[in-house]
Protein backbone atom coordinates (compact mmCIF):
# COMPACT_ATOMS: atom_id res chain seq x y z
CA UNK A 1 0.00 0.00 0.00
CA UNK A 2 1.22 3.35 -1.01
CA UNK A 3 2.32 5.81 2.29
CA UNK A 4 0.75 8.88 2.40
CA UNK A 5 1.44 11.98 4.15
CA UNK A 6 -1.25 14.54 5.91
CA UNK A 7 -1.33 17.49 3.93
CA UNK A 8 -4.64 19.24 4.66
CA UNK A 9 -5.50 22.08 2.06
CA UNK A 10 -2.11 22.20 1.58
CA UNK A 11 -0.60 22.50 -2.00
CA UNK A 12 2.37 20.94 -3.22
CA UNK A 13 4.07 21.90 -6.46
CA UNK A 14 7.21 19.22 -7.67
CA UNK A 15 9.59 21.85 -9.74
CA UNK A 16 11.54 19.94 -12.57
CA UNK A 17 14.06 21.84 -13.81
CA UNK A 18 14.88 20.50 -17.46
CA UNK A 19 17.84 20.73 -20.36
CA UNK A 20 17.52 17.45 -22.80
CA UNK A 21 16.03 14.99 -20.35
CA UNK A 22 13.45 13.39 -23.33
CA UNK A 23 14.37 10.15 -22.66
CA UNK A 24 13.40 10.13 -18.67
CA UNK A 25 10.89 12.91 -18.28
CA UNK A 26 7.64 11.38 -18.94
CA UNK A 27 8.30 8.68 -16.73
CA UNK A 28 9.34 11.26 -14.13
CA UNK A 29 6.32 13.26 -14.11
CA UNK A 30 4.10 10.37 -14.12
CA UNK A 31 5.81 8.80 -10.90
CA UNK A 32 5.18 12.06 -9.17
CA UNK A 33 1.78 12.51 -10.35
CA UNK A 34 1.23 9.02 -9.13
CA UNK A 35 2.93 9.62 -5.45
CA UNK A 36 1.28 12.87 -5.33
CA UNK A 37 -1.63 13.26 -6.67
CA UNK A 38 -3.28 16.50 -5.89
CA UNK A 39 0.48 18.05 -6.52
CA UNK A 40 0.74 19.86 -9.46
CA UNK A 41 3.88 19.24 -11.60
CA UNK A 42 5.84 22.36 -13.54
CA UNK A 43 8.50 21.53 -15.72
CA UNK A 44 10.93 23.96 -17.00
CA UNK A 45 12.61 23.61 -20.30
CA UNK A 46 15.94 25.37 -20.38
CA UNK A 47 16.28 25.67 -24.33
CA UNK A 48 16.36 21.81 -24.58
CA UNK A 49 17.06 20.74 -28.52
CA UNK A 50 14.71 17.54 -27.92
CA UNK A 51 11.01 16.94 -27.28
CA UNK A 52 11.33 17.10 -23.63
CA UNK A 53 9.04 19.62 -23.00
CA UNK A 54 6.53 18.23 -25.45
CA UNK A 55 6.70 14.98 -23.77
CA UNK A 56 6.18 16.49 -20.40
CA UNK A 57 3.24 18.31 -21.50
CA UNK A 58 1.55 15.28 -22.96
CA UNK A 59 2.07 13.52 -19.71
CA UNK A 60 0.16 15.93 -17.65
CA UNK A 61 3.04 18.57 -16.85
CA UNK A 62 2.85 22.25 -16.71
CA UNK A 63 5.27 23.38 -18.76
CA UNK A 64 7.22 26.58 -19.12
CA UNK A 65 10.63 27.77 -20.48
CA UNK A 66 13.38 29.55 -19.02
CA UNK A 67 16.18 30.60 -21.80
CA UNK A 68 18.68 31.97 -19.56
CA UNK A 69 21.07 28.90 -19.84
CA UNK A 70 21.86 27.35 -16.29
CA UNK A 71 19.77 25.12 -13.45
CA UNK A 72 20.07 28.14 -10.65
CA UNK A 73 18.54 30.40 -13.62
CA UNK A 74 15.62 28.03 -13.74
CA UNK A 75 15.16 27.76 -10.21
CA UNK A 76 14.98 31.22 -9.25
CA UNK A 77 12.35 31.76 -11.80
CA UNK A 78 10.42 28.90 -10.76
CA UNK A 79 10.63 30.18 -7.36
CA UNK A 80 9.49 33.65 -8.55
CA UNK A 81 6.53 32.14 -10.49
CA UNK A 82 5.02 29.64 -8.79
CA UNK A 83 3.37 29.54 -5.21
CA UNK A 84 2.86 26.97 -2.85
CA UNK A 85 2.81 25.97 0.43
CA UNK A 86 5.84 23.34 -0.05
CA UNK A 87 8.24 22.64 -2.70
CA UNK A 88 9.72 19.76 -3.81
CA UNK A 89 12.72 20.22 -6.25
CA UNK A 90 14.25 17.22 -7.89
CA UNK A 91 16.01 16.72 -11.43
CA UNK A 92 14.44 15.22 -14.34
CA UNK A 93 16.77 12.31 -15.47
CA UNK A 94 14.79 9.75 -13.04
CA UNK A 95 17.65 8.90 -10.54
CA UNK A 96 15.23 10.23 -7.61
CA UNK A 97 12.60 7.75 -6.39
CA UNK A 98 9.22 9.91 -6.28
CA UNK A 99 8.25 7.81 -3.92
CA UNK A 100 10.42 9.56 -1.26
CA UNK A 101 8.83 12.76 -1.68
CA UNK A 102 6.51 11.44 1.17
CA UNK A 103 9.23 11.20 3.37
CA UNK A 104 10.72 14.65 2.44
CA UNK A 105 7.14 16.39 2.60
CA UNK A 106 6.57 14.67 6.52
CA UNK A 107 8.90 17.60 8.52
CA UNK A 108 7.97 19.83 6.21
CA UNK A 109 3.60 19.31 7.40
CA UNK A 110 4.79 18.23 10.92
CA UNK A 111 6.54 21.75 11.04
CA UNK A 112 9.66 20.18 12.41
CA UNK A 113 12.04 21.58 9.36
CA UNK A 114 12.09 24.35 6.49
CA UNK A 115 14.12 22.22 4.19
CA UNK A 116 14.38 18.97 4.12
CA UNK A 117 17.36 17.25 2.08
CA UNK A 118 17.28 13.92 0.60
CA UNK A 119 20.39 11.72 1.20
CA UNK A 120 21.84 9.40 -1.11
CA UNK A 121 25.02 9.18 0.80
CA UNK A 122 24.38 7.42 4.23
CA UNK A 123 22.56 4.10 2.49
CA UNK A 124 25.62 3.86 0.06
CA UNK A 125 23.24 3.89 -2.96
CA UNK A 126 24.93 7.08 -5.11
CA UNK A 127 28.24 5.14 -4.25
CA UNK A 128 26.90 1.68 -5.99
CA UNK A 129 25.19 3.61 -8.53
CA UNK A 130 27.15 6.56 -9.22
CA UNK A 131 30.08 5.51 -11.97
CA UNK A 132 30.79 9.25 -12.67
CA UNK A 133 34.93 9.81 -11.85
CA UNK A 134 35.32 12.30 -8.93
CA UNK A 135 31.84 13.18 -8.09
CA UNK A 136 32.39 11.56 -4.46
CA UNK A 137 35.66 13.05 -4.04
CA UNK A 138 33.88 16.66 -4.55
CA UNK A 139 31.14 16.19 -2.42
CA UNK A 140 32.83 14.72 0.13
CA UNK A 141 35.11 18.23 -0.30
CA UNK A 142 32.16 20.39 0.01
CA UNK A 143 30.58 18.93 2.81
CA UNK A 144 34.29 19.37 4.85
CA UNK A 145 34.34 22.67 3.72
CA UNK A 146 30.29 23.64 4.77
CA UNK A 147 31.54 21.71 8.11
CA UNK A 148 34.99 24.12 8.89
CA UNK A 149 33.42 27.38 7.73
CA UNK A 150 29.53 27.25 9.25
CA UNK A 151 29.83 24.11 11.84
CA UNK A 152 26.90 21.89 10.20
CA UNK A 153 27.66 18.29 9.24
CA UNK A 154 25.79 17.77 5.69
CA UNK A 155 25.25 14.01 4.82
CA UNK A 156 24.98 14.81 1.41
CA UNK A 157 25.23 18.55 0.10
CA UNK A 158 25.01 18.09 -3.51
CA UNK A 159 22.01 16.36 -3.52
CA UNK A 160 19.28 17.40 -6.30
CA UNK A 161 16.25 16.70 -4.50
CA UNK A 162 14.88 18.57 -1.97
CA UNK A 163 11.79 19.82 -0.06
CA UNK A 164 11.18 23.40 1.71
CA UNK A 165 8.25 25.37 2.70
CA UNK A 166 7.18 28.59 0.91
CA UNK A 167 8.52 31.12 3.64
CA UNK A 168 11.91 29.63 3.09
CA UNK A 169 11.57 29.83 -0.88
CA UNK A 170 10.32 33.04 -0.94
CA UNK A 171 13.15 33.99 0.92
CA UNK A 172 16.08 32.72 -0.25
CA UNK A 173 18.16 34.86 -2.63
CA UNK A 174 19.12 32.79 -5.59
CA UNK A 175 22.13 34.16 -7.14
CA UNK A 176 23.48 31.03 -8.61
CA UNK A 177 23.98 30.72 -12.40
CA UNK A 178 24.27 27.00 -12.60
CA UNK A 179 24.99 23.62 -10.72
CA UNK A 180 25.84 26.18 -7.67
CA UNK A 181 22.43 26.14 -7.03
CA UNK A 182 22.45 22.65 -4.57
CA UNK A 183 25.50 24.58 -2.18
CA UNK A 184 23.95 28.05 -2.40
CA UNK A 185 20.70 26.71 -0.66
CA UNK A 186 22.72 24.26 1.12
CA UNK A 187 24.61 27.41 3.18
CA UNK A 188 21.83 29.54 2.87
CA UNK A 189 20.00 27.51 5.01
CA UNK A 190 22.98 26.91 7.51
CA UNK A 191 23.89 30.40 7.60
CA UNK A 192 20.42 31.76 8.33
CA UNK A 193 19.61 29.05 11.03
CA UNK A 194 16.93 27.48 9.02
CA UNK A 195 15.54 24.05 10.36
CA UNK A 196 17.12 21.20 8.31
CA UNK A 197 16.45 17.79 8.31
CA UNK A 198 18.40 15.08 5.89
CA UNK A 199 16.16 11.86 4.66
CA UNK A 200 17.99 8.77 3.53
CA UNK A 201 16.93 7.80 -0.02
CA UNK A 202 17.60 5.22 -2.52
CA UNK A 203 19.94 6.64 -6.09
CA UNK A 204 20.02 5.11 -9.45
CA UNK A 205 22.22 6.14 -11.63
CA UNK A 206 20.50 7.34 -15.01
CA UNK A 207 18.99 5.14 -17.61
CA UNK A 208 21.05 3.85 -20.74
CA UNK A 209 20.81 6.71 -23.14
CA UNK A 210 20.94 9.47 -20.86
CA UNK A 211 23.62 11.92 -20.17
CA UNK A 212 24.99 14.48 -17.28
CA UNK A 213 25.13 17.65 -17.86
CA UNK A 214 27.36 18.29 -15.08
CA UNK A 215 31.06 18.80 -16.06
CA UNK A 216 33.07 17.30 -13.13
CA UNK A 217 35.79 20.20 -13.39
CA UNK A 218 34.35 23.36 -14.82
CA UNK A 219 31.07 23.11 -12.52
CA UNK A 220 33.05 22.01 -9.29
CA UNK A 221 35.28 24.83 -9.62
CA UNK A 222 32.06 26.89 -9.91
CA UNK A 223 31.16 25.30 -6.49
CA UNK A 224 34.27 25.91 -4.95
CA UNK A 225 34.47 29.83 -5.79
CA UNK A 226 30.43 29.90 -4.96
CA UNK A 227 31.75 28.68 -1.49
CA UNK A 228 34.12 31.28 -0.90
CA UNK A 229 31.99 34.00 -2.23
CA UNK A 230 29.35 33.18 0.09
CA UNK A 231 31.98 32.64 2.80
CA UNK A 232 32.78 36.49 2.37
CA UNK A 233 29.46 37.39 1.94
CA UNK A 234 27.91 35.68 5.24
CA UNK A 235 31.21 35.66 7.38
CA UNK A 236 33.53 38.24 6.50
CA UNK A 237 35.46 38.47 10.05
CA UNK A 238 36.51 34.73 9.62
CA UNK A 239 37.77 35.22 6.26
CA UNK A 240 39.30 38.54 6.71
CA UNK A 241 41.32 37.66 9.95
CA UNK A 242 42.19 34.32 8.57
CA UNK A 243 44.05 36.08 6.10
CA UNK A 244 44.92 38.72 8.51
CA UNK A 245 46.92 35.95 10.31
CA UNK A 246 48.45 35.01 7.14
CA UNK A 247 49.76 38.05 6.10
CA UNK A 248 51.10 38.79 9.87
CA UNK A 249 52.94 35.47 10.10
CA UNK A 250 54.79 36.21 6.82
CA UNK A 251 55.62 39.86 8.31
CA UNK A 252 56.87 38.50 11.82
CA UNK A 253 59.04 35.58 9.54
CA UNK A 254 60.68 38.61 7.71
CA UNK A 255 60.55 41.09 10.53
CA UNK A 256 61.75 39.21 13.41
CA UNK A 257 65.39 38.81 12.07
CA UNK A 258 65.43 42.75 11.13
CA UNK A 259 64.31 43.74 14.62
CA UNK A 260 66.91 41.13 16.51
CA UNK A 261 70.20 42.30 14.78
CA UNK A 262 68.98 45.88 15.25
CA UNK A 263 68.79 45.14 18.97
CA UNK A 264 72.21 43.02 18.46
CA UNK A 265 74.13 46.04 16.75
CA UNK A 266 72.18 48.96 17.00
CA UNK A 267 71.57 49.23 12.88
CA UNK A 268 69.17 48.13 10.16
CA UNK A 269 71.13 47.09 7.10
CA UNK A 270 68.31 45.34 5.56
CA UNK A 271 66.62 48.17 4.76
CA UNK A 272 64.01 46.28 1.85
CA UNK A 273 63.46 43.62 4.17
CA UNK A 274 62.60 45.82 6.87
CA UNK A 275 60.31 47.66 4.76
CA UNK A 276 58.70 44.56 3.16
CA UNK A 277 57.64 43.22 6.84
CA UNK A 278 56.40 46.20 7.87
CA UNK A 279 54.58 46.22 4.48
CA UNK A 280 52.89 42.65 5.14
CA UNK A 281 51.74 43.61 8.63
CA UNK A 282 49.79 46.63 7.67
CA UNK A 283 48.04 44.80 4.58
CA UNK A 284 47.53 42.25 8.17
CA UNK A 285 46.21 44.95 10.18
CA UNK A 286 43.83 46.40 7.27
CA UNK A 287 42.34 43.23 6.82
CA UNK A 288 41.37 42.72 9.96
CA UNK A 289 39.93 46.01 10.21
CA UNK A 290 38.16 45.45 6.38
CA UNK A 291 37.00 42.51 8.43
CA UNK A 292 35.32 43.73 11.52
CA UNK A 293 34.08 46.71 9.13
CA UNK A 294 31.93 43.71 7.13
CA UNK A 295 30.73 41.83 9.64
CA UNK A 296 28.69 45.28 11.50
CA UNK A 297 27.40 45.47 7.79
CA UNK A 298 26.78 41.51 7.28
CA UNK A 299 25.19 42.10 11.14
CA UNK A 300 22.61 44.70 9.85
CA UNK A 301 21.84 42.69 7.13
CA UNK A 302 21.28 39.85 9.11
CA UNK A 303 18.61 41.61 11.46
CA UNK A 304 17.03 43.12 8.30
CA UNK A 305 16.48 39.90 7.00
CA UNK A 306 15.36 38.27 10.25
CA UNK A 307 12.77 40.83 9.91
CA UNK A 308 11.85 40.15 6.48
CA UNK A 309 11.25 36.19 7.16
CA UNK A 310 9.04 37.63 10.14
CA UNK A 311 7.07 39.72 7.48
CA UNK A 312 6.80 36.81 5.08
CA UNK A 313 5.22 34.12 8.05
CA UNK A 314 2.77 37.10 9.00
CA UNK A 315 1.95 37.73 5.39
CA UNK A 316 1.71 33.35 4.76
CA UNK A 317 -0.84 32.85 8.16
CA UNK A 318 -2.91 35.42 6.49
CA UNK A 319 -3.34 34.06 3.51
CA UNK A 320 -3.83 30.57 5.07
CA UNK A 321 -5.93 31.96 7.77
CA UNK A 322 -3.89 30.02 10.68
Amino acid sequence: MQETVSLPQATVAVLIPCYNEAITIGKVVDDFKRVLPSATIYVYDNNSSDDTAAIAKEHGAVVRFESRQGKGNVVRQMIRDIDADYYILVDGDDTYPAESAIDLLKPLAADQADMVVGDRLSNGSYGEENNRAFHGFGNNLVRRLIKLIYGFQFSDVMTGYRAFNEVFAKTIPVLSPGFEIETELSIHAVDKRWRIIEVPIDYRDRPAGSQSKLNTISDGSKVLAMILSLFKDYRPLALFSWLSVFFLVIGFIFGIPVVAEYFQTGLVPRIPTAILAVAFVFIGILLFVAGLILDTVVKGTRKQYELLVIQAYDEYRKKNKL
